[in-house]
This record gives structure tokens, sequence and C-alpha cells, in this order.
């Protein structure tokens, strides 16, 4: 029975987390440091959703470029989940941080 009360308490503080992270997003509240990329939690038992999870890594560091009006857009549309999996890893020489790769990664393998 404790094991079940911790892991409920885990869902609660991921779910909470979670809805702060999006709350921040929205209004822009984030510190000089932190970007939207990285304040997005790393699922490990739910599907990753590409736009709210892994499109808004790519946003932060691929814009312009693979994003509309870009100058890769038309050959390599990075908002496009189809292109990232076709991509897989290659991604990984602009994207350096860990848990965005893991992330990525889990959208990969699904």
């Amino acid at each position: 029975m404790p094991q079940v009360k911790t892991l409920i308490l885990v869902l609660i503080l991921v779910a909470v987390s979670s809805v702060c992270n999006h709350a921040k997003q929205a209004t822009g509240a984030y510190s000089a440091n932190q970007s939207a990329a990285t304040a997005y939690i790393i699922p490990t038992t739910s599907k990753v959703d590409f736009n709210t999870q892994v499109k808004p890594i790519l946003e932060s560091r691929c814009t312009p470029c693979h994003f509309a009006g870009g100058t890769m857009y038309e050959r390599l549309p990075f908002d496009r989940p189809e292109t990232i999996k076709k991509l897989g890893t290659k991604l990984f020489t602009r994207i350096k941080d860990e848990k965005e790769q893991r992330l990525i990664r889990q959208f990969l393998s699904e």
C-alpha cells in the first residue's frame, strides 16, 4: 500500500509541475537561464506529444531555418513529426542537452 501512495504522489507532482510549466510558457514567465524547451517534464510512461513537447525544443534550437519562411523549411520542415522521425538522432548535432535528447529518443521509439 505505501508503494501505491508513493506512485500517486509522484503522479500528482508530475501533473502539477506540468501545469505550472505550461502556464509559464503561456505567460512567458521564464527566468533568463530557462528556456521553454528545457522546462518540459520528460514522461517515463506516457506517450510523448510532438506539438507540446518535441516541437518547442526544435523551435528553440532550429528557428528560423527549419520553420515556415526559413531557408531549410522546404527540404526539412521541423514542424512535422514525420520529418523528425526520418532524421532520427541526426538532430543531435544541434541539440546537445541530455534531457532534450532523451525526450526526442523517446518520441522516436514510439
